[in-house]
């Protein structure tokens, strides 16, 4: 039994919550490995809105082991005020969700060192959700990073101290203000003390060993591929290693137990934040895909840009994923348009014609090529086939697979878990 993994294959928000949530019964244990309170992962289910920031997906089934890995930075206020939540609506994950001893934390000064790092850079400004995630993982690169398991150290408080005296300094070189520090430390070491009460593990040992008994395991990322710190659209990418190399090292499983791995794309882009995406659309059609779809930021509320699928960065995605099966989500959004354009290839400055995502995606300025497919102009509901699929979907879905050389298996077309369509036996 190996480890199957689900990720985004785009800029983020393409709906891996839902999934998750829609694939947990086929799975023993679901594991996030990297990222922080920077994703929310939405789930939809009995007329309720759920969303996930920390906590995988897989926390609404009561047999399933949710695992928080070491990739994960944690901020236990968010955690906290999650776990809280989830007993609102009577789940009580104390027996269910275990937490790495390795995972990072997220300290108050942190928040307060992003939000000084980006106000530094002006009108150049990445797009911070300012939750402090950037610096946690700078400081765990630094080896100077506070984990978990130090909640437990006799010597945790001398350790808190020691950190928040190297960011005050900084802080203080910075002129920024710490007003609202001792109201972050509140919450903080309030956080701490509940959390404490949850289980905390070496989930290394425990994945590998829930693998090797067959358990069915599942990896879920955060973010997407395009925002990954190695391979997105640097700088302007989130701070962990997002395709499947992070959950490898972010789980502490080796490549050799990976199995499926299933890559989620919308039937369009978007993209929160600065940074390139040739396909955005700046118009009435960017602004209408935006409306149906309900695009604002699940963390932030922010207005998300939208545009064409773009099929370059989504081959180049697959590319880097080794992606055996393509989950396509929101497709109801384009339920009304009487033509689609999809981006296949990127014309550079010097009009030469490339399928490939440039280095330097961010300083490149590219012009997206169009093909032109007819939209399926109706109502999406009670889908119980394949090849029961409008014929005009139908060939959009046959034209992407067709572009990527990976089948399309799932389809999705509402935020609803039992508006999905999946094809074969699973």
């Amino acid at each position: 039994m190996n480890m199957d993994i689900l990720l985004g294959l785009q800029w983020g928000d393409e709906g891996k919550g839902k999934i998750v949530d829609f694939l947990a019964p086929k799975y023993e244990v679901v594991a996030r490995f990297q990222g922080g309170p920077n994703a929310g992962h939405t789930l939809n289910f009995d007329g309720i809105k759920h969303v996930l920031h920390q906590i995988p997906s897989g926390i609404f089934h009561p047999t399933i082991k949710n695992i928080i890995g070491n990739g994960v930075v944690l901020d236990l206020v968010t955690l906290k005020r999650e776990l809280l939540a989830l007993e609102n609506v009577n789940v009580f994950p104390k027996n269910s969700l275990f937490i790495s001893k390795k995972a990072h934390l997220i300290l108050p000064t942190h928040r307060l060192l992003d939000a000084a790092y980006e106000t530094l850079k002006g009108d150049k400004k990445i797009g911070s959700t300012l939750r402090g995630i950037s610096p946690a993982y700078t400081d765990k690169m630094r080896r100077e990073g506070i984990r978990v398991g130090d909640l437990f150290d006799v010597h945790f408080a001398d350790k808190y101290n020691e950190a928040k005296k190297r960011h005050l300094d900084i802080l203080h070189y910075l002129h920024y203000p710490c007003d609202n520090l001792k109201e972050l430390e509140l919450d903080f070491f309030e956080a701490v003390e509940f959390v404490k009460n949850y289980q905390t593990c070496n989930s290394e040992y425990l994945i590998n060993e829930e693998i090797s008994k067959g358990k069915k395991v599942l990896a879920e990322g955060a973010q997407g591929s395009l925002l990954d710190i190695d391979f997105g659209s640097y700088p302007f990418v989130t701070s962990s290693n997002t395709t499947v190399a992070g959950a490898c090292t972010g789980l502490g499983v080796s490549p050799r137990r990976v199995g499926e791995v299933f890559g989620i794309f919308k039937a369009y882009c978007t993209r929160v934040g600065s940074g390139p995406f040739p396909t955005e659309l700046h118009d009435r059609v960017g602004e209408i895909i935006r409306q149906l779809g309900a695009e604002f930021g699940a963390t932030t509320g922010r207005p998300r840009r939208c545009g064409w699928l773009d099929i370059p960065a989504l081959r180049y995605a697959v590319m880097l994923n080794g992606v055996t099966q393509l989950f396509m989500m929101k497709t109801d959004v384009l339920n009304s348009f009487e033509e689609i354009k999809v981006c296949t290839h990127y014309e550079l400055p010097n009009g030469e014609l490339t399928t490939e995502v440039p280095y330097d995606f961010a300083q490149t300025p590219v012009k997206p090529v169009y093909q032109t497919l007819k939209g399926w102009k109706c109502k999406l509901k009670n889908l119980q086939d394949f090849d029961r699929l409008p014929e005009a979907l139908h060939n959009y879905i046959q034209f992407i697979e067709s572009q990527l050389h990976v089948p399309i298996t799932l389809v999705s077309y509402s935020p609803d878990r039992k508006d999905t369509l999946m094809k074969g036996n699973w």
